[in-house]
């Protein structure tokens, strides 16, 4: 008994010993170490607020040291805020006597939301900076964020306090119809390059309405928004060729989170929806990209819908789906869709030249061209497919098989692939895949031969003499311009792109 009673007190003293009653720190002396000495807070839109970044700050040397204080160079009227350590300070400011242990490191998160009336009028930079201990210790790291103007359009709030909704398909979303006499934005239904336009919900074209899209124009849309073309309604994008890298005329629709971050992330806004009846569509020189689905169109009018010198990519289902539509593509680029790059599914009339359908989506159940007469659930469920050609297009991507056919005998199912490259790996008897054999529906095919892309990752679809698809095209089909403006009027490639050697 008597020796438990020795443990228990043994245990009760080193226990005891081991609590620091006697923790000291001593003052900052201006020798912290960052992991940065500028943290860039990427482009944001006015009073729209940032992610969130990270600065840390090391200890260097052996001992504890208290920080007699972190703040905002401008105090409490700054527009930056921060965390430290998980403390809020005041107001997220400023923050007092904060303990940093020796050889340790603490984590400030910082985030901002600022009016373009805040940043600097000549290169509309809104600056700060964090400034550690004050005198001959201070330290500090700068603060940069660039903010944007632009024009917001977005749903009214209704006097029970719900937003205003319009109706896609039978079903309610967050929206509204976009005015030609807006008493604040004047003509809504035209799209100028002045400034950027951030939508929020759907924006609504009118019935018997045009909405127009200049050359240069910058959508940029939130979460679960999108453009829907009501019936009998129109949709012109006018874009042109640009001259430099910064695509000065082209006209680019993308989600609203500008940091780097969400450069390549699927799904971050919806779609681009052409209603059952919409008419007379003509889209030039888009780029579109990190939707849910790129374009997709409900059983237009007959009208052919002309899509040209267009880019779609990372569209977490399709990049356009097609539903017993009238389409004439020429220069169009899309590459990685959760499902598939291009769907034309329910019938349709299809004539797709100089196209390049890639898709490198991360699984391997995807397709970079889905054919289908069919629709589960439809009444009736077949429509003919009366035409769809593809001319000295590439058909590639990262799956075995890029190319899928869904066909019922209940209804017409005309297609043909002219002078294609085409990635389709698995041999099969199915009559529907012989490429080299079936002489009605496949003419000139490459198949399982590597175009060589410049950059498939960066959605670079260039390619040179090494590509499977250099010089491979047909005169008969040929577009004389590629997407980019380069000469190919004789010797074309396949796909969207010429090669700069045979370029006069």
């Amino acid at each position: 008994m008597r020796q438990y009673f020795i443990f228990f007190i043994f245990g009760i003293l080193l226990t005891t010993s081991s609590c620091r009653t006697d923790f000291y720190t001593v003052a900052s002396s201006g020798n912290l170490k960052f992991s940065k000495d500028t943290v860039y807070l990427d482009t944001i839109f006015k009073n729209i607020g940032s992610a969130t970044y990270q600065l840390k700050v090391y200890n260097k040397s052996k001992d504890d040291i208290s920080i007699p204080t972190i703040q905002l160079k401008n105090g409490l009227n700054s527009k930056y805020r921060m965390t430290v350590d998980g403390m809020s300070g005041n107001n997220g400011k400023i923050f007092k006597d904060v303990t940093l242990l020796a050889k340790d490191s603490l984590y400030i998160f910082i985030e901002t939301t600022a009016d373009i009336t805040d940043a600097n009028p000549t290169d509309f930079l809104y600056t700060d900076q964090i400034q550690f201990d004050s005198g001959a210790n201070l330290q500090e790291v700068a603060l940069v964020t660039l903010i944007q103007d632009a024009v917001f359009l977005y749903p009214k709030i209704n006097s029970d306090g719900t937003k205003e909704k319009i109706q896609i398909d039978g079903k309610s979303f967050d929206g509204f119809y976009l005015d030609e006499n807006d008493p604040i934005n004047g003509n809504e239904l035209l799209f100028t390059n002045k400034k950027p336009y951030v939508i929020y919900g759907f924006a609504g074209v009118p019935v018997d309405k045009t909405v127009t899209f200049q050359a240069g124009t910058r959508i940029f849309f939130h979460a679960n928004s999108g453009l829907y073309v009501d019936n009998k309604a129109s949709l012109q994008i006018n874009g042109t060729i640009s001259t430099t890298d910064k695509l000065e005329n082209e006209i680019i629709f993308e989600g609203d989170r500008l940091e780097s971050l969400y450069a390549n992330i699927p799904g971050q806004w919806n779609s681009v929806i052409l209603a059952n009846g919409s008419k007379n569509h003509s889209i030039n020189h888009l780029t579109l990209k990190n939707a849910i689905s790129g374009l997709n169109i409900k059983s237009p009018d007959n009208a052919t819908i002309q899509i040209k010198n267009t880019q779609i990519y990372n569209c977490a289902e399709y990049g356009i789906l097609a539903k017993n539509a009238n389409i004439n593509g020429e220069n169009i680029v899309i590459n990685y869709a959760g499902l598939s790059s291009l769907s034309c599914i329910y019938g349709g009339n299809y004539v797709f030249t100089h196209c390049t359908f890639n898709n490198n989506w991360q699984n391997t159940s995807h397709f970079a061209v889905n054919l289908s007469n069919i629709l589960v659930g439809a009444n009736p469920e077949t429509n003919p497919l009366t035409q769809a050609t593809f001319n000295n297009c590439i058909i590639y991507g990262s799956s075995t098989n890029e190319f899928n056919l869904n066909k019922s005998t209940n209804a017409a199912f005309v297609y043909q692939l002219n002078n294609c490259l085409l990635k389709f790996s698995n041999s099969t008897t199915n009559p529907d895949y012989q490429f080299k054999t079936d002489a009605v529906h496949y003419n000139q095919i490459i198949l399982n031969e590597n175009p060589k892309f410049f950059n498939v990752s960066q959605n670079k679809f260039n390619i040179d003499n090494a590509s499977a698809a250099f010089a491979k095209g047909n005169q008969i089909y040929v577009i004389p311009i590629d997407i980019i403006g380069k000469n190919r009027t004789f010797h074309p490639d396949l796909g969207a792109y010429q090669s700069a050697a045979f370029t006069k």
